[in-house]
């Protein structure tokens, strides 16, 4: 697993980190390989409100980023997840955070999905169709890109 990082607002960098535990979810096709993975849109009332995002939220105190990505799904958007795969970390430092995302692949969940928080959701291929998209959920959709051999965009430039 690597670290990237990203800054969106470069001063100041002595904020606080905020730990986010970031779910992909990945359907696999009929040959078991990658296809289409799961976005949602941020709810009303909360930062970047109606951009799309990868699910998740933010890590309390003692727990780990598995269970914390379990805890956030369940309580996002209702289903109970299988194994998560540790998969890559991105600091974004945005106007009201900095946060560090730890994105994790899930290729196995129980229950129905149930938006929770009135938020949208979206299965997606490269390039998605949704729009706008969160700036720390690009990066994401290039590595997916890269994976999958993706060339061309990997999202509309619309914010």
């Amino acid at each position: 697993m690597s670290e990237r990082k990203s800054y969106h607002v470069m001063e100041p960098t002595d904020r606080p980190l905020v730990e986010v535990a970031v779910g992909v979810l990945i359907e696999r096709d009929a040959h078991g390989q990658e296809s289409r993975f799961l976005v949602t849109s941020r709810p009303e009332g909360k930062v970047y409100a109606g951009y799309w995002e990868f699910p998740g939220g933010k890590l309390e105190a003692g727990e780990t980023v598995e269970q914390a990505l379990r805890r956030e799904l369940h309580e996002e958007i209702g289903v109970t997840i299988g194994e998560a795969y540790p998969w890559q970390v991105e600091i974004m430092d945005y106007p009201h955070a900095r946060v560090r995302l730890h994105f994790c692949k899930v290729y196995d969940w129980a229950g129905e999905f149930e938006m929770k928080e009135g938020q949208h959701m979206a299965w997606q291929t490269l390039p998605v169709e949704v729009a706008p998209v969160l700036p720390g959920t690009i990066p994401v959709l290039q590595w997916l890109a890269a994976e999958r051999g993706h060339t061309g965009l990997t999202h509309s430039e619309q914010t």
